[in-house]
């Protein structure tokens, strides 16, 4: 048996806006629009992971989801000019990543980050 995806579902009673955040910040496409489901893709392949952790590292909470990008310093700037709320700063943590938290509109805690090793 093998794992092929994992797929990270968010709860919303405004699917469009909780769409239009990830497509005009982070780019994504929609792939499949049912109404009452979005389903979003970027068209990269990476490997499938799932963290369980205790806290977020550097004192903060679990983010609901991790997104790695190849531009952080360009997401945070739009998600500042498009001012969604950061609440945690652009940070150079000491295990190799550079990152921020963004809330989603669904209220979903959003850990940004690039590798920095």
């Amino acid at each position: 048996m093998a794992v092929k995806k994992i797929v990270a579902n968010i709860a919303t009673g405004s699917v469009a806006e909780v769409r239009t955040f990830y497509a005009d910040l982070f780019g994504l496409e929609v792939v499949m629009d049912l109404g009452w489901i979005v389903t979003l893709a970027s068209g990269e392949t990476a490997p499938t992971q799932i963290s369980v952790a205790s806290e977020g590292g550097s004192g903060t909470e679990v983010p609901d989801i991790s997104i790695e990008v190849d531009n952080l310093d360009e997401v945070h700037k739009s998600a500042q000019s498009l001012g969604y709320q950061i609440t945690y700063p652009l940070t150079d943590e000491p295990w190799g990543v550079r990152r921020f938290y963004v809330k989603d509109p669904s209220g979903k805690c959003v850990n940004v980050l690039s590798h920095t090793s």
